[in-house]
């Protein structure tokens, strides 16, 4: 029950990192923090303002990156998307986690809806699963045929060379976690109700059939590995240091440097003698509550 409950903490520690500013990490702030959780937070905070400064000469320089993030079910994937896009521009970096198909996309080309999310110039794009669902998922639930399972294989290392050679930078990250973990996750979702919208009963399966989506798993690394765009293996049992470690490995990917700004002075507000501002309904205020 202790690792049960340590992991419906550590999705707290969100809101936590959100309010959090490095003036904040002084002693007082750090005196109620584990030494292992003080130093995690100062390195977020560090990396994070890296990923600024990547996301200013992304803007700066009109580079198009794109980030997959796969792998198993409660293996972080999530955890990761929000500490990178914490303190960065939702108009830069967008996140794209698309439903099941409808009805209309089964019959449209397989790549087709996720190309419309692909970055223009100065945009990433961080994909909460991608176009490998046909390798993992889609086979192991049985949501395609076998044909079509060999034609993504055929088609996707070429896709991601067209995607390289037309200056999208592309990277793909696939967390690890032990069975162990992951049934340890699964039970913290069952027991926290604010967590409780992550179980689906595709989460549930993917319990049932650990062992398919393992062969699953291997079959897609092998034939997709490639060197335009080869995968990145992310240890994730452990959640803070694969946050951590997937960050600082993504920073070094990219061949980013600071960008020079002109100093921002603020104007004075022009006031009009003539102008008074109108009264405002006191029934159109929200409710002071606290």
């Amino acid at each position: 029950m202790h690792k049960i409950a340590r992991d419906v903490m550590d999705d707290y520690d969100e809101s936590l990192e959100l309010e959090m500013e490095d003036g904040l990490l002084g002693a007082p702030f750090a005196a109620g923090m584990t030494e292992h959780d003080y130093q995690y937070f100062r390195e977020l905070l560090r990396l994070q303002g890296e990923l600024v400064k990547l996301q200013d000469w992304v803007q700066h320089t009109g580079q198009k990156v794109v980030v997959l993030f796969e792998g198993r079910d409660a293996a972080g994937k999530g955890g990761v998307i929000k500490r990178i896009t914490q303190r960065l521009n939702p108009r830069v970096v967008r996140v794209a986690a698309l439903p099941a198909p409808n009805d209309r996309e089964r019959t449209q080309w397989y790549f087709q809806r996720y190309v419309a999310h692909l970055p223009a110039a100065g945009e990433i794009v961080l994909f909460d699963r991608s176009w490998y669902n046909r390798a993992g998922v889609e086979k192991v639930m049985g949501f395609c045929t076998n044909d079509q399972y060999e034609e993504f294989f055929r088609t996707v290392p070429e896709f991601e060379k067209m995607l390289v050679r037309s200056g999208i930078l592309l990277v793909k990250y696939w967390f690890s976690i032990s069975d162990e973990e992951q049934h340890l996750r699964f039970l913290g979702r069952i027991h926290d109700p604010l967590k409780q919208w992550k179980l689906s009963p595709m989460d549930l399966q993917s319990r049932v059939r650990w062992e398919e989506y393992t062969k699953a798993k291997e079959v897609m690394l092998e034939r997709t590995h490639i060197p335009e765009a080869p995968w990145w293996l992310v240890h994730a049992d452990d959640k803070k240091k694969a946050r951590l470690n997937c960050i600082a490995h993504f920073l070094a990917q990219v061949p980013y440097s600071d960008v020079d700004h002109e100093n921002v002075v603020l104007p004075d507000r022009v006031r009009h003698p003539d102008y008074s501002r109108l009264p405002v309904p006191a029934s159109m205020y929200v409710p002071e509550v606290y």
